[in-house]
């Protein structure tokens, strides 16, 4: 007598059949499990970088981040200790608000300089320049307390290679309107 029994086809075409069934499944559950997990990647990057730019004319004003973005000022020069071959450049936005809740419309706001090809620069301290009087960077600018209708003056000041500079084109970015960023055209000479 034997106490063991089994449903298995003899000839192993059951086990063939369900060995199937599980390739099959696999091939179908694997790019919709990657396809799922790459989704929630994709959109977070997305949300977190300045990828697709909106050229503004010198001179005009844009909304932007619940406020109206113009540049105001685009200079430089040889100024404090820097390297050889690279400039000090200062960009200053005049900002009308209009939403006054900056912390939250301007929460990762970022000032940055781009140029023809394609090389972003971010605010770096240089020793010996500092911003305008009355200007604010960013931070500053969002616990100000400003509110709706006031003016503020936003900038930042960045080393750029020598190369650079004739090219080179101030950018603002922030969180509520990524991955659109504002891109302005150099003030005319």
């Amino acid at each position: 007598m034997s106490a063991v029994s089994t449903d298995i086809d003899p000839a192993g075409g059951g086990e063939k059949k369900w060995r199937r069934r599980g390739l099959i499944a696999l091939a179908i559950l694997l790019p919709l499990t990657l396809a799922e997990t790459s989704y929630d990647s994709a959109r977070e990057w997305l949300h977190g970088e300045d990828l697709i730019a909106r050229d503004v004319e010198f001179g005009q004003s844009v909304p932007f981040g619940g406020s109206d973005w113009r540049l105001a000022d685009l200079r430089g020069g040889k100024a404090g200790r820097l390297p050889e071959h690279a400039f000090a450049i200062i960009a200053t936005f005049s900002v009308t608000v209009g939403n006054p809740d900056l912390q939250k419309q301007w929460l990762g706001c970022k000032v940055m300089l781009t140029d023809a090809a394609g090389r972003r620069w971010l605010p770096d301290f240089i020793s010996g320049v500092s911003l305008p009087d009355g200007v604010m960077n960013c931070t500053s600018a969002i616990f100000s307390g400003a509110r709706k209708g006031d003016v503020i003056t936003v900038g930042e000041t960045f080393i750029v290679p020598e190369d650079a500079v004739k090219t080179i084109r101030p950018a603002i970015g922030l969180g509520s309107e990524r991955p659109w960023y504002l891109r302005f055209q150099r003030p005319p000479k």
